[in-house]
């Protein structure tokens, strides 16, 4: 496909001109985060692409499939023959998604609890999920046939939700090079088009590439006004840091002009400056407050980001407690579930979906809206810090708590239940002591989330002491505290 890039380009250039944001930190770090975002707390992260077709392996099954020894290349042969006869390529026409309803998708994920959505609109493999005018190996003109994208954009927005987009087109810069080692469809260089460059990992992009996808991802602003943006990891390769900036001041001048409550970005590691977007954690936590608002993004699944046969799932209660923790230190929880093929939800991601949802319609004035109090919490349970460490947390006890607040009247303390899901008959809060003096209002009233009535309290010198109904049970719950 022909494009014409340079004048593309141009009018990118000359918008960010028109706008108020400059391609300089500066300039970014003024952009602020948007309400919404900050109130949200709660989104759906969605894998969905040509790699659901095989089920294999991970989202990654596109390139371990052209790596030697890998368990998905012996898998590939074994069951597809050799990647000279059948590569990635031919794994397209078999995904049609005939059972994609962007409509029931919107209904689950507001029943979820969550406030905003973001499909993955182009992954690592170079197929597009979305109507581009960039390339011909794309959803919409092949595969399902479907602008995907836009259909989730309309379904979500209808159903009140934030409509965002992920990009992890750099990376396509390398992704498939292990074909090149060897007779292989890559190697033959009549698909280029999708394959990519195909380069080694340690070769930084060529401009060209870079400018690529600047235009690229400028398209998906344009055509689908995502609320917000994420980036994946390799973006921060020295190279892009003009590209990074350029994009930023272009999105967020479109932002402006759009007028429907402000953008965001996401980066991981370095990428961009602390206050110019919001960084993300994959899979991974904090250990304290952040001053600076952040986001996790993590999946329902511990072994791979989209669907494949066999996935390990995590516990709808191990995710809400890292909802809570995470809200607790001043972050969104962004949650990954991966479709299948044909565009069915797998039955056990809409449990967790509607076990989180459930929760949230009871405890939810505890995330929505809230922010950090003075510390994020107690107890014994340590929450390892960094990326890729979701698996590594024990179970939060009935010992660990964590703090919330909404304005000045209202602090949030919320609880465990103990292995057998019962709650103990008096509840002890030890960062409320009269001693150490972190709550400096008085306290009127304690209820209990979905009970209704007050309950028995009294604040002492080793912390907050609160009788509990008889019979209490619950994995997590939420006691809010009236504040005089």
């Amino acid at each position: 496909m022909t494009i014409d890039q340079p004048s593309r380009l141009s009018t990118i250039r000359k918008t960010i001109l028109r706008g108020s944001f400059t391609p300089q930190w500066e300039s970014l770090e003024q952009v602020g985060i948007p309400r919404w975002y900050e109130d949200a707390k709660f989104g759906i992260f969605i894998h969905w692409g040509v790699y659901a077709v095989p089920a294999f392996d991970s989202e990654w099954y596109p390139r371990n499939m052209y790596i030697k020894g890998h368990r998905a290349y012996e898998h590939h042969v074994k069951t597809y023959g050799l990647q000279s006869q059948f590569g990635y390529k031919d794994f397209i026409p078999m995904f049609r998604a005939e059972q994609f309803d962007a409509e029931a998708w919107a209904k689950l994920f507001k029943q979820s609890g969550a406030r905003f959505v973001v499909p993955v609109a182009e992954h690592h493999d170079g197929f597009a999920m979305y109507d581009t005018e960039l390339s011909d190996w794309c959803a919409a003109k092949m595969g399902p046939k479907r602008d995907i994208v836009g259909e989730l954009s309309q379904a979500v927005r209808q159903h009140g939700l934030i409509f965002g987009a992920s990009s992890h087109r750099i990376e396509h810069w390398w992704f498939f090079n292990g074909g090149q080692a060897f007779e292989s469809d890559v190697k033959a260089g009549q698909h280029a088009d999708l394959y990519g460059p195909a380069a080694p990992e340690h070769c930084p992009p060529s401009k060209e590439f870079m400018e690529d996808w600047l235009v690229r991802c400028c398209e998906l602003v344009d055509k689908y006004q995502p609320q917000l943006f994420w980036f994946d990891w390799w973006i921060e390769q020295p190279g892009m840091k003009s590209y990074l900036r350029e994009f930023a001041a272009y999105y967020y001048n479109r932002g402006q002009e759009w007028g429907n409550g402000g953008v965001a970005i996401n980066y991981k590691n370095d990428a961009y400056t602390p206050r110019s977007a919001v960084l993300d954690l994959e899979r991974g936590q904090l250990a304290d407050i952040r001053p600076l608002y952040w986001q996790n993004d993590t999946s329902v699944t511990k072994n791979s980001w989209c669907y494949t046969e066999g996935n390990v799932y995590k516990t709808s209660t191990s995710i809400i407690g890292d909802l809570v923790d995470v809200v607790s230190k001043n972050g969104a929880l962004l949650l990954n579930i991966g479709p299948k093929a044909d565009g069915t939800i797998p039955a056990e991601d809409q449990r967790i979906l509607l076990d989180i949802g459930a929760w949230l319609e009871v405890n939810g004035e505890a995330i929505y809206g809230t922010r950090p109090w003075k510390v994020f919490g107690e107890g014994p349970t340590q929450v390892p810090e960094g990326g890729f460490t979701d698996t590594l947390r024990g179970d939060f006890t009935d010992r660990d708590f964590r703090f919330t607040t909404r304005g000045r009247d209202t602090l949030y303390v919320i609880g465990f239940g103990k292995s057998d899901g019962t709650v103990n008959q008096t509840v002890l809060v030890r960062s409320l002591a009269t001693d150490l003096r972190l709550l400096t209002r008085k306290i009127g009233r304690v209820v209990l989330l979905g009970h209704g009535e007050p309950l028995a309290w009294s604040q002492e010198t080793d912390g907050l002491r609160v009788k509990m109904p008889a019979a209490c049970s619950a994995q997590v719950y939420v006691l809010r505290l009236d504040l005089e």
